[in-house]
This record gives C-alpha cells, sequence and structure tokens, in this order.
C-alpha cells in the first residue's frame, strides 16, 4: 500500500495517511471533548447550561477572578517582549552566519537546538542565580521571564527562519543589492527580511503559542502568568478555569492556522 514520489522516496497511501490523521485527531479530540462537557455540566442539580461560558464570554467574572486578567496582561507582555527578543538577536545573527560565517552554521544550530533537549526544572536551577542578580539590578517584574523564554523558543524559531533561509538565494540577492549601491541596512531591511516574511511570521507565532503554554519555569520562578494563574483559579472554581484553557488552547490553534495560511500563500507566489 506505498506510493512512490518522483525521487524513489515510498509515501503512505491515501488510506494509511487518513488512518494516521484520524487516531491523531482522535487522541486530541476525546481530552477536548471530555473538557467542553465538563464545563456545561450543572453540578448536584444534573443536565447542562451555557452559563459559565457566557459569563465568561462576556467579562462578567466577580473581583476574585481578576487575577486572570492581570495573567493575561502579563502573558501578552512576555509573548511581545520574547518575539522582539528573537527578532533582535536571532534573526541578524542567522542572516550574519548565512552570508559570512557558513562554517559557524552547525555550531549555531546546535546551540539553538539545545534548550529543547534541557527539561524545564534544569534550566531554572541554572537560570535562578542570573534571575537573581537581574532582580537586584532591574526588578523582579514579570517581563524579566522573556529572558527565560527567549531560550526556550529558540529551537522552534530557529526552524522556522532557517527553512525560509535555506529557501532563497541570500547571497545573490545580497549582492545584487550591494552591486547597486545599497548599503547593509537597506539589504537587510528592503531585501532580505521581506523575503523572510513567511520564516519571520512563523517563528513569531509559535513563539507566541510556546508562551501562552508555558508554566513551569514561570511558577519555580514565582512569577505570574496565565498558566500560574490558571492553577490559583481553578482551586476556586474549576469550570471557568477550564474554560479559560479551552479559549487558550483556540487561540494556539487560530495561530497555526495562520502560519499554515501564509505558507501555503507564499508557496503559491513562489511557483
Amino acid at each position: 500500500m506505498r506510493a512512490s514520489t518522483s525521487t524513489g522516496v515510498p509515501t503512505p497511501s491515501r488510506l494509511a495517511r487518513w488512518g494516521i490523521l484520524g487516531t491523531i485527531g482522535l487522541l486530541f479530540a476525546v481530552p477536548i471533548v471530555a473538557m467542553v462537557e465538563f464545563t456545561l455540566r450543572r453540578g448536584l442539580e444534573g443536565g447542562y447550561s451555557l452559563d459559565r461560558w457566557v459569563t465568561v464570554l462576556t467579562f462578567d467574572l466577580g473581583p476574585e477572578y481578576r487575577v486572570l486578567g492581570q495573567a493575561i496582561g502579563n502573558s501578552l507582555v512576555l509573548a511581545a517582549a520574547t518575539v522582539a527578543l528573537m527578532l533582535v538577536l536571532l534573526v541578524p545573527t542567522m542572516i550574519v552566519v548565512q552570508l559570512k560565517l557558513p562554517q559557524l552554521r552547525r555550531v549555531l544550530e546546535f546551540v539553538c537546538l539545545l534548550p529543547i533537549s534541557i527539561p524545564a526544572i534544569v534550566l531554572v536551577v541554572g537560570l535562578a542565580p542570573v534571575y537573581g542578580v537581574i532582580s537586584r539590578a532591574a526588578g523582579s517584574g514579570v517581563w524579566t521571564l522573556a529572558l527565560a523564554y527567549g531560550i526556550i523558543v529558540l529551537p522552534f524559531a530557529y526552524r522556522a527562519v532557517q527553512s525560509n533561509l535555506d529557501a532563497i538565494d541570500v547571497i545573490t540577492l545580497t549582492e545584487a543589492a550591494r552591486s547597486l549601491g545599497a548599503s547593509w541596512p537597506t539589504v537587510i531591511a528592503r531585501v532580505l527580511l521581506p523575503n523572510l516574511r513567511a520564516g519571520l511570521l512563523a517563528g513569531a507565532f509559535i513563539s507566541v503559542a510556546v508562551v501562552l503554554g508555558e508554566f513551569t519555569i514561570a511558577s519555580l520562578l514565582n512569577r505570574q502568568n496565565l498558566q500560574t494563574a490558571l492553577v490559583i483559579v481553578q482551586k476556586d472554581d474549576p469550570f471557568i478555569a477550564v474554560i479559560v484553557t479551552l479559549l487558550s488552547l483556540l487561540v494556539a490553534v487560530a495561530l497555526l492556522l495562520v502560519i499554515g495560511a501564509i505558507g501555503r500563500g507564499t508557496t503559491r507566489r513562489t511557483s
């Protein structure tokens, strides 16, 4: 039940692909449906109700849930700071390595992919003394977590941007622009970055999704984000905590759909 591509690499049949997709979809769907059913229960009264969803979607929560609003604001600040960190530090480094130091590409790839193999608890133990210094120098604001989040999103951002860099002829584009008199800032801003738009957006959206779902580092470093606030809220009302969790999951799925749409649009324009 295998087909072969023009390169001779065997590919699964249509039936096998749908079987794999259905199995994975079922694994994701079962807990999500169970969570939705849980939020609709009316407790000891029996039956189902949409009242809790209406309360959350109309922002009619009591003052005891104010921590959720603050935590969502903190998570959005962290997401913006992490993406800015990735764009300012990682992308220029990758462009320089691609153009001037190709012998260091493997080293950069190793460094960027390393965080994915290190458990979060180990990262926290290593970062704790660093955050002690940061707290004394710049305070203990939640924005400081962006430094740690900038490390854990490195593998995902690197892969997204590097695949885009490999898809374009960076050296030819740069030499053509330089031969026409463009300065290096102009080359980067008006030639390279527009061609890397899909990779940058993919890296940014994946970084946002990772930051919105991160719990361990924020909890162990005593910072408040959306996930740590959900743990607090679920002790008072687990129904509200599950509803907010489902909504955050919906936002993450929407981001992934946007990435896919951008990737398809870029592929069509290229072809």
